[in-house]
């Protein structure tokens, strides 16, 4: 029995998962709770993308096409890494029920950065009928 190599490349879940990246990242450069020094990640590697100037020439058949998707693949893990974990949260669930995009602070009614998992707002309530 012959065993067939495939590409790394051709792997479906690669590709999904690359697609999957680049839409959660195209909703959080639009989200106004992500930090802007850190959508300047993706930013920087569309200009490496778009340059002239580059690590590896792309008339180097392969490696100079590998060497701008490695570029985008490392900027969108960092952004991704970078975010924080609730804004993350909130754009996964509303991408996994197909929900259009809100920002995570609007869709909750207050700042992201106290909405943490689990937290616990404790309060009294009184009425006064002066």
């Amino acid at each position: 029995m012959a065993v067939r190599s495939s590409s790394w490349l051709s792997l479906p879940s690669l590709w999904r998962r690359l697609v999957m990246h680049v839409r959660l990242s195209l909703r959080l450069l639009r989200d106004p709770a992500v930090p802007v020094v850190y959508k300047l990640l993706p930013a920087v590697a569309v200009l490496y993308l778009l340059s002239p100037i580059d690590g590896m020439p792309d008339f180097i058949p392969v490696l100079g096409q590998l060497d701008d998707l490695g570029v985008l693949l490392l900027a969108l893990e960092s952004f991704l890494t970078l975010c924080p974990e609730p804004i993350l949260a909130h754009h996964r669930a509303a991408m996994d029920h197909g929900r259009p995009f809100s920002p995570a602070a609007a869709s909750r009614g207050s700042s992201a950065a106290s909405d943490a998992p689990g937290a616990v707002i404790d309060a009294e309530f009184r009425r006064d009928d002066r």
